[in-house]
């Protein structure tokens, strides 16, 4: 007798693998944050720049203080400048340029339409924002230090032996150095803050612009009495402050002109925060 012996085998399905469940956390925020600033042009163009005019317009203001040394025709506050004064004579242009790309970084977005996507992405929105801030606000902070150093370093150099003449061993010369970076730093975070705020490029950059530049101007205008004390609580005079050497009675105190400055970018922010938890996008 022969025995059939089959042996049945049991199909089991095959199942696709389970997909990883992801979660916006605030790290990952920060990368894709991070990724995203560094894969544009502008990015690169306006940073190079930044570091350029700071550079660049401090070894031309020492230069020129070295070649009229001693002329009769020279200006009375340019004859009392510093080695500080003169290597950070560019600040004001590179505000400029860091403070534009700090607009760029959010209202870029909005022009594109791509905000769409990135608070799909992260929907509780805060995030974005604080993000983009950290990133660009450090990113400006390095390369304006950076900048700083470099511009002291060689500057010094230049008005060695004069009575400008000073080094990094000097009273307040690193602390005027680190204030210059901590200060643009921050006008790359007011910058974020009013892309955010504004959402266009065009307008983002006129009310930095105004703010940083003109308002000062206007204020000039004004009775003295005034100036005296609106003047230092602006936003560029108080930033000016936190790197400046000396002060006098109608300037603030380092410690008082950062203070006075955070409040000016905590301002900026909770705008731009609100604006973007109330808004539809």
């Amino acid at each position: 007798m022969s025995v059939l012996t089959t042996t049945a085998t049991d199909e089991t399905p095959t199942t696709a693998p389970a997909r990883p469940a992801y979660r916006v956390t605030g790290r990952r925020v920060l990368s894709s944050e991070w990724a995203k600033l560094w894969s544009l042009r502008s990015t690169w163009i306006t940073l190079g720049l930044g570091l350029l005019f700071l550079i660049a317009f401090g070894l031309i203001a020492a230069s020129r203080y070295k070649s009229n040394i001693g002329s009769p025709h020279m200006d009375r506050d340019f004859a009392r400048a510093t080695a500080v004064s003169l290597s950070l004579f560019g600040t004001n242009f590179a505000q400029l340029a860091l403070g534009v790309l700090g607009v760029l970084v959010t209202a870029g977005e909005y022009s594109t339409g791509m905000i769409r996507s990135t608070l799909a992405a992260v929907p509780r929105r805060l995030p974005v924002l604080w993000s983009k801030a950290a990133v660009f606000g450090l990113v400006a902070l390095a390369v304006a230090t950076l900048g700083a150093f470099v511009a002291f370093g060689f500057g010094s150099q230049i008005v060695s032996g004069t009575p400008a003449g000073m080094g990094f061993s000097h009273a307040g010369v690193v602390r005027s150095l680190l204030g210059a970076g901590l200060y643009l730093g921050l006008v790359g975070v007011i910058g974020t803050a009013l892309g955010a705020l504004l959402r266009s490029v065009a307008g983002g950059i006129s009310v930095l612009i105004a703010t940083l530049m003109l308002i000062p101007g206007l204020i000039s205008l004004l009775p003295s009495s005034w100036q005296d004390n609106i003047s230092p609580y602006l936003p560029s005079n108080a930033g000016e402050s936190m790197f400046a050497l000396t002060h006098d009675t109608t300037t603030l105190s380092p410690t008082a002109g950062l203070l006075v400055f955070l409040g000016w970018t905590a301002l900026a922010l909770a705008g731009a925060a609100y604006r973007l938890v109330r808004s539809d996008v």
